[in-house]
C-alpha cells in the first residue's frame, strides 16, 4: 500500500457525519510510515453537483488507472486514521494532478495554507 493508491474500505463503525460502509479511500499517508498498522485515508463518495467548487471536495473522473466504478469525489473534511485491517482489496491509482489538489484541499482542512 503506497500513497495515491486507492482501497476498498470498511469505514463502519462510524459515528454522526463520519462517512459510513466500504468505500473507496486514497491512502494519503507518507509511504515512510507505511510500515505501521494504520493509514490516513481521504473516502470517495459518489459525486454531485454541488460539490462542485468546494474547496475540500475533489472530484474524480473515472480512468483505467483508478478503477473506480463511476464519478466520484474525495472528501478532505473526512480524512482518517484506519486499521490495515479495515482494507478490503485494491482497486488502482489516483493520477499525479488530481492527488496534488487532494493535498491541497487536505491543507486548507487542517488550516495548513
Amino acid at each position: 500500500m503506497t500513497t495515491r493508491d486507492i482501497y476498498l474500505v470498511d469505514l463502519n463503525p462510524t459515528k454522526g457525519a463520519e462517512t459510513k460502509k466500504a468505500r473507496p479511500c486514497i491512502i494519503v499517508s507518507n509511504d515512510d510510515v507505511g510500515i505501521l498498522p494504520l493509514k490516513v485515508v481521504v473516502p470517495l463518495i459518489g459525486h454531485k453537483d454541488i460539490h462542485n467548487n468546494k474547496s475540500w471536495l475533489i472530484p474524480i473522473d473515472v480512468t483505467l488507472e483508478n478503477g473506480l466504478a463511476k464519478k466520484s469525489t474525495a472528501d478532505a473534511l473526512n480524512i482518517r486514521s484506519v486499521s490495515d485491517t479495515r482494507i478490503i482489496k485494491r482497486i488502482g491509482v489516483l493520477d499525479e494532478e488530481t492527488y496534488l489538489r487532494l493535498l491541497h484541499a487536505m491543507k486548507i482542512v487542517l488550516n495548513m495554507v
